[in-house]
């Protein structure tokens, strides 16, 4: 196992590198929910879909709570992070504080009883995912920037602005880098 895989965990955070061609992760912040040796799951942070989860689900209670772009990979299925793993049976811990999936009926009754709110619970159309040693390659052409996640990164929402925000707290050079403006053109 060469070194850069040992510092890809679950519960960090890929920051997209300035320049990144690929319009799905152009300056996008992806969550990993899971990393392991055959592969890499993880939801982008930053890109609203402009849809609330009422209008993408029919048996859903009525509950406002606005819809992301989780990454190109299976863009037919709903996926959620959420911050309420000791109510929600199943989940999978990520971080401190933030947890993936878990029982989805149970999730239906906790929020038509007010025991969710959507400050608690994030929803994503899709995952980003990387097959085995995917991720590791593109770490080693620098295609992405590693930092650790927390709560305010899931569960205060910034939009575009969440990637120069994350690349300011890492400090140093990469508050230089949080500053590159999005088109070289504008240099």
């Amino acid at each position: 196992m060469n070194n850069l895989n040992r510092n890809i965990e679950t519960g960090q955070i890929l920051l997209a590198e300035p320049f990144m061609a690929d319009p799905n992760f152009k300056r996008s912040v992806v969550l990993l929910c899971d990393h392991h040796q055959e592969g890499t799951v993880g939801f982008i942070l930053n890109k609203s879909v402009k849809m609330e989860i009422n209008d993408l689900l029919a048996d859903f209670p009525e509950f406002k709570s606005e819809v992301y772009f989780g990454g190109p990979v299976q863009t037919d299925t709903i996926h959620y992070i959420h911050n309420v793993g000791h109510l929600l049976d199943d989940s999978q811990a990520v971080c401190n504080g933030v947890y993936w999936g878990g029982d989805f009926e149970r999730l239906k009754f906790l929020i038509s009883t007010d025991q969710i709110n959507n400050t608690n619970i994030r929803f994503f159309v899709g995952y980003s995912g990387w097959d085995k040693g995917q991720l590791i390659d593109e770490m080693g052409s620098g295609s992405w920037i590693l930092s650790q996640a927390n709560e305010k990164f899931v569960f205060e929402p910034k939009g575009m602005e969440l990637w120069s925000d994350v690349l300011k707290e890492k400090g140093d050079r990469f508050t230089v880098i949080s500053q590159v403006p999005d088109y070289a053109n504008w240099n």
